[in-house]
């Protein structure tokens, strides 16, 4: 069984892979014997527009303003589709038993890899790899620390609230001011 690494660049992922001495390359990702290294491109996942939430949305109307549904679904962006399915196929994978989050040591990277984990619908166990600088030491002493994702839990509801507001603000302002 291997490890599953995510990380938000492929910059940083090849980094990593180097570091752990993963040198064979795939299609959207590195492995070696213990580790798969794959990237998310940045967001690879986003919230659905307003029209994919609920069809009476598709139109600007006054009426139907605001909108506020209840729960804001995942999906996958057209533009890095390809990219999310090489990631997905990874996380489902029964030859890996556990993820590591290598994404970006802040709230937007931890939404970014949550994001993708949730619309996967992945299960696997999670650890966080965190470290703010790139040195091979920093990588390496970022290894011996992982903590349970679980650890994190408050940067993403703290991310995941900020991109909801964004969205309920952002989308039911955009449309009050246009109309």
């Amino acid at each position: 069984m291997k490890k599953l690494i995510v990380a938000e660049k492929p910059s940083v992922a090849r980094d990593i892979a180097r570091v752990l001495g993963v040198k064979n390359r795939g299609e959207g990702y590195l492995y070696g014997e213990e580790y798969v290294v794959t990237w998310a491109l940045g967001h690879l996942v986003s919230l659905c527009e307003p029209g994919e939430v609920d069809e009476r949305w598709q139109k600007w109307r006054m009426d139907e303003l605001p909108m506020l549904p209840q729960r804001i679904p995942l999906k996958a962006l057209p533009n890095s589709k390809a990219q999310y399915a090489v990631v997905k196929k990874l996380l489902c994978s029964p030859k890996i038993d556990s993820v590591i989050c290598a994404t970006d040591s802040a709230r937007e990277g931890e939404l970014i890899f949550r994001n993708i984990y949730e619309l996967s619908g992945c299960t696997k166990p999670v650890e966080r790899l965190w470290i703010s600088s790139m040195t091979d030491a920093a990588i390496r002493q970022g290894f011996e620390e992982l903590k349970p994702a679980a650890c994190y839990d408050a940067l993403y509801e703290s991310a995941r609230c900020r991109s909801i507001a964004d969205w309920l603000v952002g989308m039911n302002a955009s449309r009050a001011y246009s109309l």
